[in-house]
């Protein structure tokens, strides 16, 4: 795999002969099978989008951040222009700011992505940077939304799952890093044969969480530096979100194997209101992959009852604790779902016949759009305020991902006008980064 840390000079020259007079997408077409316009935004090879449920865009809506090799860049959503923002050895871009045009980034003191590092804040116009706080120990994943609070994860032992899927330790087989946001995963049976590469991250999952390694929560304030733990645990704690309206909600999961642990908790920043969000109500039954909706008032995430065998986008609601549950089709399961700006429609990324939902066509980003199932004749059951909102979706394909390596996962996002969805790709074979266009022509 190339080093993603080039250094400015090449990351420039790499650019230059490709800059138009007037910018446009580095290649653009119109997908034979779904009829939608899709652009290939990067020019640099493994150059990555955000992780679903980071956010990436300005407040005002008009640019976005990504990883590139060398450091981080920015995107012109006008006209698809990527400059270079920041470079160097070591950077980790974390999110940008939803009150300031601030882009977050990581910088780690040594070679090992849980060890002290020190968090940087630019300027998305200046390129200016300044150091905004000193992390002893763990990873950042996310900043509130009046930017005054970071989130951080930290195991205090050894053994963890780096987010990229390797190990944090050499007591076991190491996963192995197959690209910018891919991660393979290794595990043999009793009789020398290998588990699949689902069934093999499963076994990962399991021993990181029996593994009962302590861990904390934190946030630290950028005023005045001070960390605080919001919560600690013996259980694997993970996805920690801030909300994006809220300064004060917290989201994050229990990690494991899905059917085995209480996943989607909620907690305020001061420790107060710890809430588990979903119950299980039948063996195997899971949930996950969580997210705030854009406006912070509720939570979607992917259930299934039971695994691998009836599929819903389900959401629930911070204040009222009404639930909605619109059934998912099996090949429109996909990895991540996400939200558009005002929350009409939702988007999927598909997955391959080896996940959960073992499709046999679902290799396709999708565009939802949830219909709820009325009462009949307008006769309502007494209690039919209490009860889960069912719906359906109806589903239209984006992108044809058959040609796509979904060890690297799509992680699609809307942008802020909603007229195009982000997402990572490999089906041309490097990776890079693309947007498909919601109406089509």
């Amino acid at each position: 795999m190339r080093s993603l840390f080039a250094g400015a000079a090449m990351l420039a020259m790499a650019w230059l002969p490709m800059a138009p007079a007037v910018a446009k997408p580095a290649a653009e077409w119109v997908d034979a099978t779904t009829g939608h316009r899709v652009i290939r935004i990067s020019r640099v090879p493994d150059s990555t989008s955000l992780y679903f449920h980071q956010n990436s865009y300005t407040p005002q809506g008009d640019r976005m951040v990504v990883s590139v090799p060398g450091g981080i860049a920015t995107i012109d959503l006008a006209t698809w222009e990527m400059k270079p923002l920041v470079s160097g050895p070591g950077i980790t871009l974390l999110f940008t700011g939803r009150r300031t045009r601030t882009a977050y980034y990581a910088t780690q003191l040594r070679n090992d992505a849980s060890g002290p590092s020190t968090i940087h804040a630019v300027d998305i116009d200046t390129g200016r940077t300044r150091k905004v706080a000193d992390v002893p120990g763990g990873s950042i994943g996310s900043i509130n939304a009046d930017e005054t609070l970071l989130l951080g994860q930290v195991a205090l032992g050894e053994g963890g799952l780096r987010p990229d899927g390797t190990r944090q330790d050499r007591r076991h087989t190491p996963g192995r890093v197959v690209g910018p946001g891919e991660a393979d995963y290794q595990a043999m049976r009793a009789d020398g044969t290998p588990y699949s590469f689902a069934e093999a991250k499963e076994r990962r999952l399991n021993e990181r969480l029996e593994a009962r390694i302590p861990m904390e929560i934190f946030t630290i304030d950028l005023r005045t530096g001070q960390r605080r733990v919001v919560t600690a645990s013996t259980d694997w704690l993970n996805h920690i979100q801030f909300s994006p309206t809220d300064p004060q909600q917290i989201m994050y999961c229990h990690e494991g194997p899905w059917h085995k642990v209480d996943r989607i908790w909620t907690i305020r920043a001061d420790g107060s209101g710890k809430t588990l969000v979903h119950h299980r109500t039948m063996n195997m039954e899971i949930a996950g992959h969580e997210f705030f909706s854009t406006d912070g008032k509720s939570i979607w995430y992917d259930l299934q009852t039971p695994r691998g065998e009836v599929f819903w986008l389900a959401g629930y609601d911070l204040t009222s604790g009404k639930r909605h549950w619109y059934k998912v089709d099996r090949n429109q399961w996909s990895v991540h779902y996400n939200q558009m700006p005002g929350g009409r429609r939702f988007s999927g990324d598909g997955g391959d016949a080896e996940m959960v939902a073992h499709a046999p066509d679902g290799k396709y980003l999708y565009l939802f759009t949830p219909r709820a199932i009325p009462d009949v004749a307008d006769i309502h059951a007494a209690d039919a305020d209490r009860l889960i909102v069912p719906g359906t979706l109806e589903v239209e394909k984006l992108v044809d991902m058959r040609r796509h390596d979904y060890r690297l996962e799509p992680n699609m996002t809307f942008t802020p006008d909603a007229k195009w969805v982000v997402f990572r790709g490999n089906f041309e074979g490097a990776t890079h980064i693309y947007a498909v266009e919601v109406a089509k022509k």
